[in-house]
């Protein structure tokens, strides 16, 4: 059932601040499990587990949208001109297929990538800037693009798909973070057979892959003593990640001890030590191996949302593997965001109102 549900969401388009199809979705899965959520004005959805209130409340969150594009102009031709919305890798682009949002309807389209009989023997190994790619939905001219509804400001995200790998691994579009939208929701159907407890909110954010913010005024309103935030752990089980860590594909949930971003963004988490404690307990109970992943070069919305309220907020990040991270075909494992759901469940239960959350002398 996760799975299927992973693939689900994987296949709706969400480009950041236009989260809504995804949203709708999740809406739906709640509402057939009893749950009525509840949106802000910026679209992050929000379903309250009432608990012990003598005990700490914790957010656990994850984020709906994907990063893309929108278009920047509709050249003469009917070709489209794209500006990115988050991290897209410029290198990954050439001749990937293209989902245009347009107001008609979605429409198919491919990044242009040169004819490689025209191509010049010092043009073979540049990686195109994105501000000179640009997409052919087949238009003939402009007055046929706008026909069709696409205008400036159209978004354009990567055809979405989901292939079926050896072993049940899944290569997909928008594994970040579709899979941690599936977990939440398996997450919520076992709360609802066990109630742990503290009173836990659900979260469902927006806009992280553009400005990491989106789930802050949530975060606000709801006050939480812990937040919890699912994401992404980067695999580094492939050739070009194997300095980078040691957490694998298959290797069951991780936990971040650090993060950094370190391109600009001066921000990142180190996480509460108590957290960590109560992670590695709840994993030991559950007899799951809990990989453990430290990094430079990533960044979640987990960073914003520490620094809220009069005390901060005690945080942790949890994720699940994956490999080839913002490009078209994101490839995980099943078996790790379903241990990840078994690892939530279990830390829950273990926050009662004895847990201590003060940071004295070490």
């Amino acid at each position: 059932m996760l799975a299927g549900l992973i693939r689900e969401l994987m296949l709706l388009p969400g480009l950041a601040g236009h989260e809504g199809r995804v949203a709708a979705a999740i809406a739906a899965h709640l509402d057939r499990r009893g749950l009525v959520p509840r949106s802000d004005r910026l679209g992050n959805l929000a379903v309250t587990l009432p608990g012990d209130p003598a005990a700490p409340s914790v957010m656990v969150f994850t984020h709906m949208d994907q990063l893309g594009f929108v278009v920047r102009r509709i050249e003469d031709s009917g070709l489209l001109r794209l500006e990115r919305v988050g991290g897209v890798p410029e290198r990954a682009l050439a001749a990937q297929a293209v989902l245009i949002c347009a107001e008609c309807g979605d429409l198919p389209g491919v990044i242009a990538n040169k004819s490689h009989h025209a191509t010049a023997p010092e043009e073979k190994y540049r990686v195109v800037p994105y501000a000179e790619v640009f997409v052919d939905a087949g238009f003939a001219s402009r007055a046929e693009a706008r026909s069709a509804g696409v205008q400036v400001g159209t978004p354009v995200v990567y055809l979405p798909r989901v292939l079926d790998l050896a072993g049940g691994r899944i290569a997909g579009t928008a594994a970040d973070d579709r899979a941690g939208c599936a977990a939440l929701i398996a997450l919520a159907d076992r709360l609802g057979e066990a109630p742990v407890p503290p009173t836990v909110h659900l979260v469902w954010s927006v806009q992280e892959e553009y400005n990491l913010r989106g789930v802050l005024p949530m975060a606000q309103a709801l006050a939480p003593d812990i937040a919890l935030q699912i994401d992404l752990i980067l695999a580094c089980d492939t050739p070009d990640m194997a300095a980078r860590g040691e957490v694998a594909l298959g290797g069951g949930p991780g936990i971040a001890l650090y993060s950094f971003h370190g391109r600009g963004t001066l921000n990142g988490v180190i996480p509460h030590p108590a957290l960590v404690r109560l992670a590695e307990a709840a994993a030991r109970a559950e007899g799951l191996s809990l990989q453990r992943s430290a990094h430079t070069g990533a960044l979640t919305d987990l960073s914003y949302v520490q620094f809220l309220g009069s005390e901060g907020v005690a945080c942790l990040d949890l994720g699940f593997p994956m490999r080839y991270s913002h490009s078209a075909l994101e490839v995980i494992d099943p078996s790790d965001v379903a241990g990840l759901v078994r690892l939530l469940a279990a830390m829950l239960a273990r926050i009662g109102p004895g847990v201590d959350l003060t940071r004295g002398p070490a």
